[in-house]
């Protein structure tokens, strides 16, 4: 019989909706029903596509005598993680300050009022059977203890904790941030730290900001600015080659569970693809490397053809799992490469893909590496036309698998992150139908998530959620809507962001300069979460920092300009401490340094010699530059169009700081140079 979840419109908690233990949704009901029994609540934390949570689920969730302890003791919640980024914030914080460490699923016992007294991750089915036991002697017979555990919690997170002035780094510490990068940096295999590893895609846009910044082809190879695109290049080659990224498919995995990006955890999330789409777009950008453009491009195919919902957003992500067994999807034997591709070019697929009958993942199956290279000449030069016809043919092959099940909820912020990567590598590496796809995703998110100027954080099969947007939602949204603009002209796309981070100066404000997660009139938790690190993605206060920043360089708002300030206070800190998580936060500090610069390129629409400049002005700029298009006559309220004229009744480029502009130039060869003059 169906639980208390049958109505959520969550695909993760739909998965639970059949388990025997009488799971509820989040909400004052569920704690009433804890006080009216007088039971703890037990609070379980996950997502749709999370391996570990799917173990968890088969091994307890699933058993009924596991959850009879579970129904018998307790009140139980579950919780999308992704649909409640604060209820997660809150009680991770708690997670990770009991134990060390966090992770999902996350596993809390509560009060009935919502105090976390035990905390913990994933436990197997006997372990946790125990631990259920324990907890429920313990409330009933030292109940003054359990309250007393619960509330020095409540009482330690919910303390005052400085986060750092409210002044932007300087040169000298965002300098100091590469070194403290670099001294982190995994000279052999690309990427920092050892195992597990992570995409650093914010770190990647950052370090090819601090090396535009910075003019590192003049500063020498022994400046900051040539280390950071060296690592960044490194980076995204060693990534590009290995197992993370789907060799035949685009599009990357969660992590690494080595340190030689060899074999992934599979799961595939919409925010990592978008961050790394914009990354590789922007390494193209700045050094015209193949494998870059390459890889840029599949990746935003590989989000259009498997990602993209009937309505135009963007669904969060794809399961690591398929046919019960994690990775089956994916992975490749000799065998099945011959079966495919025939012998001869079956064994050439797996010498260059590494494919062996020892296997490099379970049952003597490999997952594919790129060992050769389709892109360029040099020892590793494979011929090119082979590789797409054998990528073509193990794709049809794979078509004939089960594939991973998809979270087909979209979610507002991470839709936000799509928009930007799709919209600039659209317009930078000439696929329109990209930008157009972008387009598409901004129009759903205007008119069903956004009323007034306030954001629903999901929508799912053309129906938005009940659940308010977080700051990242708002910081992303508008971060995607300015890009957009950018790269189409469209006026309607700077108002809407405008809207958008006003709602963030009224309601996310903590009256310090710093910004907290939750709104003003969000549910009231133990704890109102801020957090400024970055992580998986952008912090919600680094993501509205980079949108204000942008918002005020195109708009000539100080106001703006100072909330963007104010939010970069902690990255001081952050960088020079812990530099791996503020990736976002310190590449809006560059952008910042760097002015942002501002181009705006005035011409009628469809004028040849105006789409050329404008075309100039965004293959030049680097990350972080804001660009816009007017007509020359109008400028739709956008304050860096105003007083930006036609020179002789023609198409100009205006390249300013502060709206403080040179001459006009009316050449892409002439924008360009006053582009690289800075």
């Amino acid at each position: 019989m169906p639980n208390g979840l049958a109505d959520a419109t969550s695909p993760y908690l739909l998965q639970h909706a059949d388990n025997p233990v009488d799971w509820r949704p989040w909400g004052d009901d569920a704690f009433a029903e804890a006080r009216r029994r007088d039971v703890p609540v037990l609070l379980s934390v996950g997502y749709a596509a999370c391996h570990w949570c799917h173990v968890m689920a088969h091994e307890s969730f699933e058993d009924p005598h596991t959850a009879e302890l579970m129904n018998d003791g307790f009140v139980n919640v579950k919780v999308d993680r992704e649909e409640r980024p604060d209820v997660d914030a809150v009680y991770m914080e708690a997670t990770q300050a009991m134990t060390g460490q966090g992770g999902w699923p996350m596993t809390v016992f509560l009060t009935p009022d919502g105090a976390p007294f035990y905390c913990g991750t994933y436990f197997p089915r006997e372990h946790f059977q125990r631990l259920l036991a324990g907890i429920g002697q313990a409330w009933r017979e030292d109940r003054a203890a359990v309250l007393g555990q619960g509330q020095r919690v409540v009482d330690a997170l919910s303390a005052p904790r400085p986060l750092g002035g409210t002044a932007a780094p300087g040169a000298d510490e965002l300098a100091a941030a590469v070194r403290g990068l670099a001294a982190d940096y995994d000279e052999v295999r690309g990427g920092f730290g050892g195992a597990p590893k992570f995409p650093p895609s914010m770190l990647l846009e950052f370090l090819l900001r601090h090396h535009a910044r910075t003019s590192a082809g003049a500063a020498g190879p022994g400046s900051t600015g040539a280390a950071a695109l060296r690592m960044a290049r490194h980076t995204a080659e060693a990534m590009a080659r290995g197992g993370m990224y789907d060799q035949i498919g685009g599009g990357f995995a969660r992590y690494s569970v080595d340190a030689h990006w060899t074999v992934p955890h599979f799961e595939k999330m919409l925010y990592d693809n978008a961050l790394l789409l914009r990354a590789y777009t922007h390494l193209w950008r700045a050094t015209g490397d193949r494998m870059a453009r390459r890889v840029a491009l599949d990746t935003a195919d590989w989000l259009v053809a498997d990602l993209r919902t009937p309505e135009g957003g963007f669904a969060s992500a794809l399961d690591a799992d398929s046919e019960g067994e994690e990775g089956r999807y994916y992975v490749w034997t000799p065998a099945q490469l011959r079966e495919a591709l025939g012998e001869e070019d079956g064994a050439w697929a797996a010498r260059l893909f590494g494919v062996t009958e020892e296997g490099t993942f379970e049952h003597g199956s490999s997952v594919l590496r790129l060992l050769g290279d389709p892109d360029g000449g040099g020892p590793d030069a494979v011929d090119p036309e082979r590789y797409t016809c054998v990528r073509t043919a193990l794709l049809r092959a794979r078509a004939d698998r089960v594939p991973p099940a998809r979270d087909d909820k979209v979610v507002a912020a991470w839709n936000g992150l799509a928009i930007a990567g799709l919209a600039e590598a659209g317009a930078l590496l000439d696929r329109p139908d990209l930008v157009h796809r972008a387009r598409e995703a901004a129009r759903l998110l205007v008119d069903l998530h956004l009323s007034g100027d306030r954001l629903v954080r999901t929508s799912r099969h053309g129906t938005a959620g009940t659940s308010a947007g977080v700051l990242e939602d708002y910081g992303d949204v508008a971060e995607g809507l300015l890009t957009l603009h950018a790269v189409t002209g469209e006026a309607e796309w700077v108002a809407v962001a405008g809207r958008l981070l006003d709602a963030v100066l009224r309601h996310f404000g903590d009256g310090h300069g710093g910004l907290y997660d939750t709104a003003d009139d969000a549910e009231t938790l133990f704890n109102r979460p801020q957090d400024p690190t970055d992580n998986a993605t952008p912090s919600g206060r680094s993501a509205a920092a980079g949108a204000l920043l942008s918002y005020a360089a195109l708009t000539g708002s100080p106001r703006h300009r100072a909330a963007a300030e104010a939010a970069l206070g902690p990255v001081v800190l952050l960088a020079a401490k812990v530099p791996r998580f503020a990736g976002w936060g310190l590449a809006v500090a560059e952008a910042a340094l760097a002015g942002p610069l501002e181009i705006a390129v005035v011409g009628a629409e469809d004028d040849p010699a105006a789409e050329a400049l404008h075309r100039a002005a965004l293959l030049a700029a680097a990350p972080g530059t804001v660009v816009s298009r007017g007509d020359g006559t109008h400028d739709g309220g956008i304050g860096l169009l105003r007083d930006r004229p036609l020179v002789d009744g023609g198409p100009a480029g205006y390249v300013c700081r502060g709206f403080t502009c040179r001459l006009p130039v009316t050449t892409p060869e002439g924008l360009r140079e006053q582009i690289a003059a800075g």
